[in-house]
């Protein structure tokens, strides 16, 4: 078998509301690889947000998709490697990063396809659902907002819910906390996120202010790139620390479980270099006893989580419009079945590139 062509493209989807108030719109950049055997490969990168897609789909056109044309697709491995080390001057992270992530899922894709499989099942199966929380609460959202948000996951099953602590203030944040606590009722257990807009005596001005709460982490405390930090926060406060999503290879990965710098992780599969390196991050955790729980885009999240036996939760962030997916998997009593077809499960819309496509 081999590539014979790979078409790509820009789509901008519009957030539903509340979701707009603080992301107007994400960007997929899609890839679909083609054979000389008729099977495809769907692989797609989400750009949250939207910032930077088209240098993602620049950096995967001109300089990856060259290396991948004429090659066998099953050798998957090998095709990673060969785009990770195809420049040298180039580190895999950010853009380029993005751009291989949605190359390796189109192949994993079609490497499932071939061998008749889902891919849970293909890496090894190690549960076929799996819980998930509900997530959002951005710090745009009024409290009427974050409180409707929280009581619609809640309303499907889920037990978890996440929300950011975005204000100023520290007790503003914790007010808001306490809001969405009271509104929910003891049957689901809150998450908070900082997003990395506090250094370290910050965080742990505002954890101490939220440890009575019985949280399940304290998210992404510092920057991504100073993980001395991350540990600092983690060992200081009494709430676990979960980070990861703006990491990107294992070598980064190692260097938070080798600080002890958070008990979850959380790859996030079109950021971390695709399946590929992101299971490699999941087994290297599992190794060291810590928890997995992969960084949005659920429907493809859901196959490493089948495939992990120390994957948490997947996060579920309710955004895509009915047109864009063939099929999206549906949470019910807060967890997914993750789905059965063979390869990721996931297929573009007929309509998805005529409605969204921009480049």
């Amino acid at each position: 078998m081999k590539i014979t062509a790979i078409e790509t493209a820009l789509l901008t989807v519009p957030a539903p509301h509340p979701i707009s108030l603080e992301f107007p719109h994400h960007k997929l950049v899609a890839a679909r690889i083609a054979t000389d055997e008729g099977i495809t490969g769907l692989g797609y990168s989400l750009v949250f947000g939207g910032g930077g897609g088209e240098a993602v789909l620049a950096y995967l056109d001109t300089r990856l998709k060259p290396l991948l044309l004429e090659e066998d697709p099953l050798h998957v491995e090998r095709l990673w490697e060969k785009m990770y080390r195809g420049d040298r001057g180039v580190r895999r992270v950010g853009i380029a990063g993005m751009a291989l992530s949605a190359l390796d899922i189109g192949l994993w894709d079609l490497a499932g396809k071939a061998a008749g499989l889902p891919l849970y099942k293909l890496w090894g199966g190690a549960a076929d659902r799996i819980a998930t929380y509900g997530s959002g609460g951005w710090g745009r959202y009024t409290e009427g907002d974050l409180i409707g948000e929280a009581e619609k996951y809640a309303a499907l099953g889920c037990k978890y819910y996440k929300m950011k602590i975005h204000h100023p203030d520290p007790k503003a944040n914790r007010a808001r906390v306490e809001a969405v606590r009271k509104a929910l009722g003891p049957g689901v257990r809150l998450m908070v996120d900082v997003n990395q807009k506090l250094d370290v005596e910050s965080n742990l001005r505002q954890a101490r202010l939220l440890e009575d709460l019985d949280l399940v982490w304290y998210e992404e405390p510092v920057l991504a790139d100073d993980a001395a930090a991350c540990a600092a926060v983690a060992q200081q406060i009494n709430i676990p620390v979960a980070t990861g999503e703006n990491n990107y290879t294992r070598y980064e990965f190692r260097e938070l479980i080798e600080r002890k710098a958070a008990r979850y992780l959380m790859p996030d599969v079109c950021r971390a270099n695709g399946y590929s390196e992101t299971l490699k991050i999941g087994h290297l955790a599992a190794a060291h006893g810590v928890a997995v729980s992969p960084h949005v885009v659920h429907e493809l999240s859901l196959q490493v989580c089948g495939a992990l036996a120390n994957a948490f939760l997947v996060e579920f962030i309710d955004w895509t419009p009915p047109d864009l997916f063939e099929e999206m998997p549906q949470c019910q009593d807060g967890q997914f079945r993750i789905p059965a077809k063979p390869g990721h499960g996931m297929a573009l819309s007929k309509t998805a590139l005529q409605n969204y496509r921009t480049k």
